[in-house]
């Protein structure tokens, strides 16, 4: 991956808006942790359930925002993880809105902000100037 690739205003633009939306998502997913904390006294709103899920969701997200610097940086392995990540938390957050029972109305809620701001990921990672850009890239970690 040669710097002038990695310092193209494109790239540039795309890594600084994925960044954006992985600590929009970092900070909804820690928001979301501390209401479970504070809400753990209500089994209505908060179950096993819940607390699982918001603890995997706050662990992708820090694991997303490293990854996407290191994406930044030319590794294309952070690359293809993050493409992975992104891809596969979007699809399990589809799912867990469309889940009847399992979460409450305010989970599945933060799941579909999560899901938007992933969603902006995956169509960013996805698109053909950082496909391309790592495709033809050499590897750098």
């Amino acid at each position: 991956m040669t710097s002038t690739a990695l310092n193209h205003p494109e790239t540039l633009r795309a890594f600084r808006t994925v960044r954006r939306l992985l600590a929009a998502y970092l900070a909804v997913s820690l928001g979301t942790m501390a209401a479970i904390v504070a809400l753990a006294a209500h089994p209505d709103l908060v179950n096993v359930a819940v607390w699982i899920r918001g603890s995997a969701v706050a662990a992708s997200s820090l694991i997303t925002l490293v990854l996407a610097a290191k994406a930044a940086g030319g590794s294309t392995g952070a690359f293809r993880r993050l493409r992975i990540i992104s891809t596969a938390m979007l699809v399990a957050i589809v799912v867990i809105i469309a889940m009847p029972g399992t979460f409450p109305l305010w989970m599945k809620a933060e799941q579909a902000l999560c899901g938007a701001l992933l969603l902006g990921v995956a169509v960013i990672l996805n698109g053909r100037h950082l496909r391309t850009l790592f495709a033809a890239g050499t590897p750098a970690a």
